[in-house]
Protein backbone atom coordinates (compact mmCIF):
# COMPACT_ATOMS: atom_id res chain seq x y z
CA UNK A 1 0.00 0.00 0.00
CA UNK A 2 1.00 3.49 -0.74
CA UNK A 3 0.67 6.01 1.79
CA UNK A 4 0.21 9.64 1.77
CA UNK A 5 -0.80 12.00 4.44
CA UNK A 6 -3.07 15.11 3.46
CA UNK A 7 -1.91 17.63 6.43
CA UNK A 8 -3.14 21.37 7.41
CA UNK A 9 -5.48 23.23 10.02
CA UNK A 10 -8.72 23.07 10.51
CA UNK A 11 -10.64 25.05 7.65
CA UNK A 12 -7.97 24.68 5.34
CA UNK A 13 -9.55 22.32 3.03
CA UNK A 14 -8.33 18.78 3.60
CA UNK A 15 -11.82 17.04 3.49
CA UNK A 16 -12.72 19.28 0.20
CA UNK A 17 -10.18 18.41 -1.34
CA UNK A 18 -9.71 14.17 -0.50
CA UNK A 19 -13.96 14.22 -1.41
CA UNK A 20 -12.44 15.78 -5.12
CA UNK A 21 -9.47 13.20 -5.46
CA UNK A 22 -10.64 9.84 -4.54
CA UNK A 23 -13.34 9.89 -7.28
CA UNK A 24 -10.54 10.35 -9.81
CA UNK A 25 -8.31 8.06 -8.60
CA UNK A 26 -11.32 5.73 -8.70
CA UNK A 27 -12.01 6.80 -11.64
CA UNK A 28 -7.94 5.80 -13.03
CA UNK A 29 -8.52 2.04 -11.31
CA UNK A 30 -6.97 2.89 -7.99
CA UNK A 31 -8.29 1.32 -4.51
CA UNK A 32 -8.17 4.06 -2.10
CA UNK A 33 -8.95 4.01 1.32
CA UNK A 34 -8.98 7.08 4.13
CA UNK A 35 -8.01 6.92 7.86
CA UNK A 36 -9.04 10.28 9.02
CA UNK A 37 -7.78 11.74 12.59
CA UNK A 38 -10.51 12.93 14.89
CA UNK A 39 -9.67 15.10 17.84
CA UNK A 40 -12.60 14.66 19.59
CA UNK A 41 -15.00 11.75 20.36
CA UNK A 42 -17.17 10.97 17.79
CA UNK A 43 -19.68 8.17 17.44
CA UNK A 44 -20.73 6.02 13.78
CA UNK A 45 -23.29 4.75 16.10
CA UNK A 46 -26.79 5.91 16.97
CA UNK A 47 -28.35 5.88 21.03
CA UNK A 48 -31.02 3.67 20.96
CA UNK A 49 -29.65 1.13 18.03
CA UNK A 50 -28.83 -2.38 19.60
CA UNK A 51 -24.87 -1.86 18.55
CA UNK A 52 -24.88 1.28 20.57
CA UNK A 53 -26.75 -0.70 23.73
CA UNK A 54 -24.33 -2.94 23.67
CA UNK A 55 -21.32 -0.73 23.44
CA UNK A 56 -23.02 1.15 26.62
CA UNK A 57 -23.17 -1.93 28.02
CA UNK A 58 -19.43 -3.00 28.19
CA UNK A 59 -18.51 -4.53 24.98
CA UNK A 60 -15.49 -3.95 23.61
CA UNK A 61 -15.83 -4.01 20.22
CA UNK A 62 -18.97 -4.05 18.16
CA UNK A 63 -19.08 -5.08 15.04
CA UNK A 64 -22.30 -4.37 12.80
CA UNK A 65 -22.91 -5.96 9.52
CA UNK A 66 -25.40 -6.06 6.77
CA UNK A 67 -25.05 -6.88 2.56
CA UNK A 68 -24.07 -3.06 1.98
CA UNK A 69 -21.27 -2.73 4.61
CA UNK A 70 -19.58 -3.63 8.04
CA UNK A 71 -18.00 -1.06 10.50
CA UNK A 72 -16.53 -2.20 13.55
CA UNK A 73 -16.21 0.02 16.69
CA UNK A 74 -13.68 -0.48 19.20
CA UNK A 75 -13.20 0.93 22.72
CA UNK A 76 -9.98 2.53 23.65
CA UNK A 77 -9.52 1.17 27.12
CA UNK A 78 -7.21 4.10 27.57
CA UNK A 79 -8.38 7.81 26.18
CA UNK A 80 -5.23 7.79 23.59
CA UNK A 81 -5.59 6.93 19.64
CA UNK A 82 -3.89 4.44 18.40
CA UNK A 83 -0.69 4.93 16.05
CA UNK A 84 -1.59 5.15 12.58
CA UNK A 85 1.20 2.44 11.85
CA UNK A 86 -1.88 0.22 14.12
CA UNK A 87 -4.77 1.30 11.87
CA UNK A 88 -2.86 1.33 8.91
CA UNK A 89 -2.38 -2.61 9.18
CA UNK A 90 -6.14 -3.02 10.09
CA UNK A 91 -6.96 -1.90 6.55
CA UNK A 92 -8.02 -4.39 3.62
CA UNK A 93 -5.16 -4.49 0.95
CA UNK A 94 -5.53 -1.54 -1.59
CA UNK A 95 -3.46 0.54 -3.45
CA UNK A 96 -3.39 4.08 -2.02
CA UNK A 97 -4.14 5.14 1.98
CA UNK A 98 -4.84 8.87 2.01
CA UNK A 99 -4.22 10.17 5.29
CA UNK A 100 -5.91 12.97 7.01
CA UNK A 101 -4.62 14.47 9.94
CA UNK A 102 -1.36 12.72 11.69
CA UNK A 103 -0.15 15.98 10.64
CA UNK A 104 3.16 15.23 12.58
CA UNK A 105 3.83 11.86 11.57
CA UNK A 106 6.54 10.60 9.00
CA UNK A 107 4.60 9.85 6.33
CA UNK A 108 4.95 11.84 2.83
CA UNK A 109 2.62 14.49 2.96
CA UNK A 110 0.80 17.22 0.74
CA UNK A 111 -0.14 20.65 3.35
CA UNK A 112 -2.88 22.03 2.54
CA UNK A 113 -2.99 25.76 3.44
CA UNK A 114 -5.66 28.60 3.07
CA UNK A 115 -4.32 32.00 3.92
CA UNK A 116 -7.17 33.45 5.51
CA UNK A 117 -6.83 30.78 8.07
CA UNK A 118 -3.94 32.92 9.44
CA UNK A 119 -2.21 29.53 10.51
CA UNK A 120 1.52 29.07 10.25
CA UNK A 121 2.81 26.69 7.37
CA UNK A 122 3.52 23.16 8.25
CA UNK A 123 5.93 22.76 5.47
CA UNK A 124 9.28 24.45 7.23
CA UNK A 125 8.99 22.24 10.42
CA UNK A 126 8.70 19.10 8.65
CA UNK A 127 10.72 17.29 6.13
CA UNK A 128 7.96 15.03 4.91
CA UNK A 129 6.07 17.28 3.47
CA UNK A 130 6.29 16.84 -0.67
CA UNK A 131 4.42 19.70 -1.47
CA UNK A 132 1.89 22.74 -0.66
CA UNK A 133 -1.95 22.77 -1.80
CA UNK A 134 -3.12 25.94 -1.59
CA UNK A 135 -4.67 29.37 -2.44
CA UNK A 136 -1.41 31.60 -1.95
CA UNK A 137 2.25 30.26 -3.26
CA UNK A 138 4.41 29.52 -0.23
CA UNK A 139 7.02 32.04 1.09
CA UNK A 140 9.86 29.55 0.31
CA UNK A 141 10.51 29.58 -3.54
CA UNK A 142 11.68 26.06 -3.58
CA UNK A 143 8.88 24.39 -2.07
CA UNK A 144 6.46 22.47 -4.82
CA UNK A 145 3.35 24.52 -4.86
CA UNK A 146 -0.06 23.08 -6.20
CA UNK A 147 -2.99 25.48 -6.88
CA UNK A 148 -5.77 24.38 -4.18
CA UNK A 149 -8.71 24.69 -7.05
CA UNK A 150 -6.17 22.78 -9.50
CA UNK A 151 -7.30 19.30 -8.40
CA UNK A 152 -6.41 17.40 -11.96
CA UNK A 153 -2.59 18.62 -11.19
CA UNK A 154 -2.26 17.78 -7.68
CA UNK A 155 -3.81 14.01 -9.15
CA UNK A 156 -0.80 13.80 -11.32
CA UNK A 157 1.43 15.16 -8.89
CA UNK A 158 0.37 12.09 -6.37
CA UNK A 159 0.42 9.93 -9.21
CA UNK A 160 4.04 11.15 -10.58
CA UNK A 161 5.46 11.37 -6.59
CA UNK A 162 3.54 7.95 -4.40
CA UNK A 163 3.50 6.48 -7.86
CA UNK A 164 -0.05 4.92 -7.88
Amino acid sequence: MKVLGIAGYSGAGKSTLLEKLIPLFRADGVSVSLIKHAHHGFDVDQPGKDSYRHRQAGAGEVLVASDVRWALMHENAEPVAPPLRELLGRLSPCDLVLVEGWKRDPIPKIEVHRAENGKPWLYPEDENILAVASDVSPPDSNKIWLALDDIEGIRAFIKEKIGV
